[in-house]
């Protein structure tokens, strides 16, 4: 009978052997990633099939069990990690950052008390500082913490604007409040806000969205006369949202216009700069971001342009001691041996209590390629970018958007008045059965349009033409079709 303590700790052997077999694989992928298919064939049945195929009740060799999940995970996922993937925001993770992973898996420190996990807690903090300065923020005014990603982000920054507008919040809860609270935001803003909302207990109808412009930018003077409009019917503005470099076009609200709006009406601005906050890491880009150093909290992924694991979410601000009013708790439970010095438990910090190390992946990935390093992979993001729109151009094709990050929204040159709205939803769809790339659409404006953001540092320019070889044979396919149909009809 097997004992019960080798039952889930493999001998030394084992463990190196099935250790050294995993990372050949994990090598495998990354180098030859171009020889798979971006996109998956979709099937219910087979997906579920595989994933029900090996039995709980008889328990498999680690070998075996491994070989069953990488064998699925080629098949049956979008692979994100690709050069050719031009989706979301969702990039290859360096290999700096999967070991960082792997050391948290390994050595799990658990990051709720400060005295379980010093070392790992301060790593976080120095990350957290050095990230806070890149925004523009004094080292030692300001706070922060990592999150599971920028939903989590983003409601922090509700609960801490409520608490700073509404100390009685933190305590009393909403009940307490005289009158509604409202919240602003661009209509092109991240819907993590709605979920927000809604967690808090504010509702989705304290969260007014405000029309953009031309540019796809929350218009200002819409959001001013919204928040007179809302105090004189007896609501309490306490928070506006500016987006940093939104999902679907890029676009960048006027950040420091927004400042002083929030200023001279006291309420508190956050950044939701998920996405577009590491363009402050290159000097060409940082103007894109002017006055964000102004607002009083910022949201940022780490997990997106700096290219780690997900996910690893930021919440920073300049108000030091917001977090702590707004999480500080005791629980007898707790370790207490770190009661006489003058640190921070993690818990009393966020709204996440038990953790893993987060930051890791973030601290490991700054202090292998440095600053200087990270300009030069998001400058090479960037031309991608820029060459992705200059292809476009000489290929007829119209570029929508207006964003220096590598976010491009297109169409054809002539799809508005003469293709049907399926065209969009037609080239997609032609890319996506290639397995070549993924691309995706998205609406401007209630108009169809395709997306493509270069989101890998190891995307080049042949792959830059691959897309556009796909998406002139789509285009010309759907011409092609179009055409059979009208002399069908004749």
């Amino acid at each position: 009978m097997m004992k019960h303590n080798s039952i889930l700790n493999l001998d030394t052997d084992e463990r190196m052997d099935v250790g050294t077999y995993l990372l050949e694989q994990i090598n495998d992928y990354l180098t030859y990633i171009r020889g798979v298919r971006v996109s998956p064939e979709l099937s219910v049945d087979a997906v579920a099939e595989h994933a029900r195929r090996l039995s709980f009740e008889h328990p498999v060799s680690a070998r075996e069990a491994i070989n069953h999940i990488l064998e699925g995970l080629k098949q049956y996922q979008v692979h994100t990690p690709h050069p050719r993937y031009f989706g979301l925001f969702n990039p290859r993770p360096n290999f700096m950052g999967i070991m960082a992973d792997t050391i948290t898996a390994a050595f799990n420190p658990q990051l709720a008390a400060w005295s379980h996990a010093p070392i790992a807690v301060e790593m976080e903090n120095y990350v957290l500082k050095e990230i806070a300065s890149k925004f523009g923020y004094l080292a030692e005014a300001a706070d922060g913490t990592f999150t599971t990603g920028g939903a989590e982000a983003n409601l922090t920054a509700v609960l801490t604007a409520l608490v700073h507008r509404f100390p009685s919040y933190a305590k009393e809860g909403l009940r307490s409040l005289p009158t509604h609270p409202v919240m602003y935001a661009s209509a092109e803003s991240h819907h993590s806000l709605v979920k927000a909302a809604r967690t808090c207990g504010l509702g989705t109808d304290s969260l007014r969205m405000i029309k953009t412009d031309s540019e796809m930018q929350l218009d200002v003077h819409a959001l001013h006369h919204q928040i007179q409009v809302d105090r004189a019917a007896g609501y309490t503005p306490f928070l506006i949202f500016a987006t940093g470099g939104t999902t679907g076009t890029g676009a960048i609200d006027p950040i420091n216009e927004m400042a002083n709006l929030a200023e001279r009406e006291q309420l508190w601005l956050h950044v939701d700069a998920a996405y577009g906050g590491a363009a402050v890491f290159i000097p060409e880009l940082r103007d894109l971001l002017r006055g964000i150093e102004r607002a009083d909290a910022i949201t940022f992924d780490a997990h997106k342009w700096m290219s780690v694991p997900m996910g690893a979410g930021i919440y920073i601000t300049r108000h030091k001691h917001i977090l702590h009013k707004t999480f500080s708790i005791t629980a007898d439970y707790m370790p207490k041996e770190g009661a006489d010095l003058d640190v921070i438990d993690p818990f009393t910090h966020s709204i996440q209590w038990s953790r893993r190390f987060i930051g890791l992946k973030v601290y490991l990935s700054l202090v292998t390629v440095g600053w200087e390093g990270y300009r030069s992979i998001l400058q090479h993001q960037t031309e991608m970018g820029n060459r992705l729109r200059r292809e476009l151009a000489c290929s007829n094709w119209k570029v929508i958007n207006d964003t220096a990050l590598p976010v491009v929204c297109f169409t054809d040159s002539n799809a508005q008045s003469t293709f049907k709205s399926n065209f969009a939803s037609f080239i997609c769809q032609e890319i996506l059965r290639s397995g070549l790339a993924w691309i995706s659409v998205y609406e401007i404006n209630k108009v169809p349009v395709l997306r493509a953001c270069i989101t890998n540092y190891d995307t080049t320019e042949e792959d830059i033409m691959v897309l556009m070889q796909l998406l002139n044979e789509a285009r010309t396919k759907y011409l092609e079709e179009i055409s059979e149909r009208s002399e069908q009809n004749l």
